[in-house]
């Protein structure tokens, strides 16, 4: 009995070597946000884009929407919070956005 108590322990340090090398690398390319914040600027709509709009763009750049669906509406909501993106309709059409225009400082005379 004393000899199966030690073969447990080798055990378990593959274990804890196998779970660390089986880490996905990260993708090259923008981020997510960035793509986001890409696709609303490209937009010529005055009045913004729509979060429909906005996976249609993303799926045009090679993005897997369907897979990707809860990491580009928690994107968007976080960057509405943030103030990245600028919220153009009622709360209840979170969805739309549009890019937040830059503050102009005031001419000095």
């Amino acid at each position: 009995m004393a000899e199966e108590a030690p073969a447990a322990a080798p055990a378990k340090a593959l274990a804890k070597a196998l779970k660390k090398k089986a880490a996905r690398p990260k993708k090259d390319g923008p981020s997510l946000p960035k793509l986001i914040v890409a696709a609303v600027a490209e937009s010529k709509e005055r009045k913004g884009i729509s979060l429909g709009a906005i996976k249609k763009v993303l799926a045009a750049k090679k993005v897997d929407v369907t897979k990707s669906n809860k990491r580009i509406n928690t994107a968007v909501t976080k960057m509405v919070t943030k103030g990245v993106l600028n919220q153009t309709k009622k709360p209840a059409a979170k969805k739309s956005a549009a890019k937040k225009p830059k503050a102009k400082k005031a001419a000095k005379k």
